[in-house]
């Protein structure tokens, strides 16, 4: 295949460790300059798929191209149009910043003075200019992904793979690697991304595909995948218990379905067809009513929502929280 619209394209990869199938006719396509997320459980296949794009390991069946080019064919070609950065940042800790980056620049052969030159424009790209010139192990967790991230784009790859990228991260540190991938798919690169974190993909992807047993289960946009699980809910917590009745009452007048109480609880939830009108409609009623409401607000599915429907179980990081 060789079209312009796909950077990564593949058709019923298969690839055996003896008697495991790791995967079994897994089919992929990722649109070019977009971030494509890649999601599902510890053993799905995700961790070989990318293996086999990079080409780090064989294909026992099927076909792959990458950036235009046969990854059985030209692995070689391949290579050279591809970064990749995996869970652990891969840079050395004695050195500092711009020394990291020359010393890539040279293992890719661009020769001292270009090298040089392509670490002080990373620098600024990915915002490490101050700290240029200090050593790595007085880098953020944050700043040393980022670091990481500018090492894989040396050669300004047109296809860079991040294998869970922000793992063990903090929140602050997460969003500045968030940062720095829209900026790399803004200048024009294609991410695919594995990520154990439903709240990464959700953000950053314009398109998930969720494997699980070595096969492509589900594709499609965050939002598509969210609405096959179902529809927004309509949520109400009122004060007091005695207040329960009337706001099932309430709920019950704007769904189609028997609104659910939880036990123990004192809120109710249903679907709704119109969210808005749902929730204008039942705060006005619960609000004439003299009914005391805690919280009242709509919930649309999530991407865990999906994950659990699709594979029987929420992510290994959802579950460990």
């Amino acid at each position: 295949m060789n079209d312009d619209r796909y950077a990564v394209w593949a058709e019923g990869l298969r690839k055996r460790y003896g008697e495991k199938a790791a995967l079994d006719g897994f089919d992929l396509a990722v649109g070019s300059g977009t971030v494509h997320g890649l999601l599902g459980p510890n053993g799905a296949g995700k961790t070989t798929a990318v293996r086999i794009l990079a080409t780090l390991v064989r294909l026992d069946g099927g076909r792959a191209v990458v950036a235009g080019v046969d990854v059985a064919a030209e692995p070689g070609a391949v290579r050279r149009r591809i970064g990749l950065t995996g869970q652990y940042a891969a840079v050395d800790e004695v050195l500092t910043g711009r020394q990291n980056l020359e010393m890539f620049g040279r293992l890719f052969h661009l020769g001292g003075a270009r090298a040089a030159r392509r670490a002080g424009e990373l620098l600024e790209q990915f915002g490490l200019v101050d700290a240029g010139d200090r050593g790595v192990s007085t880098y953020s967790g944050g700043m040393r992904r980022r670091l990481d991230l500018a090492a894989s784009m040396i050669l300004a790859p047109a296809v860079l793979f991040l294998d869970e990228p922000t793992t063990g991260l903090d929140p602050r540190s997460r969003l500045e690697v968030w940062d720095s991938v829209r900026e790399l798919v803004a200048g024009g690169t294609t991410v695919l991304l594995t990520t154990q974190y439903l709240e990464e993909a959700d953000r950053l992807a314009s398109r998930i595909t969720v494997i699980d047993q070595g096969r492509a289960i589900a594709d499609d946009t965050p939002d598509g995948l969210k609405s096959t699980v179902g529809s927004s809910q309509l949520e109400v917590v009122v004060g007091a218990q005695g207040d329960l009745p009337a706001a099932v009452k309430a709920v019950a007048r704007v769904t189609d379905e028997e609104p659910r109480t939880l036990d123990g609880e004192r809120r109710v939830q249903a679907p709704v067809a119109d969210p808005v009108g749902a929730l204008t409609e039942v705060a006005r009623t619960l609000r004439d009513e003299g009914v005391a409401v805690e919280d009242i607000g709509l919930r649309r599915p999530s991407l865990d929502d999906v994950f659990l429907s699709l594979t029987g179980h929420r992510t290994e990081t959802e579950a460990a929280a």
